[in-house]
């Protein structure tokens, strides 16, 4: 692997030069690079909260059933 020290507008200035295609991947590159961050932050924000233990599947059912009335008003 070889490293070459560049700026950002140098970095900028070579994405610029590149096929829509190859910028294509880039940005999905850095998306996906973005996401696994932010998805990864969320896990950790849920796994350090206390388990909720007394919500039942009925009182799911029936948030469901709440929600998709108010939908249909």
């Amino acid at each position: 692997m070889i490293t070459l020290p560049i700026t950002l507008e140098q970095l900028i200035t070579t994405i610029q030069q590149l096929q829509p295609s190859e910028r294509t991947q880039v940005a999905k590159a850095l998306i996906q690079t973005e996401l696994q961050s932010d998805l990864k932050a969320l896990i950790e924000e849920l796994y350090s909260q206390p388990p909720i233990d007394d919500i039942t599947d009925r009182d799911i059912l029936e948030e469901i059933k709440v929600v998709r009335q108010q939908k249909d008003n």
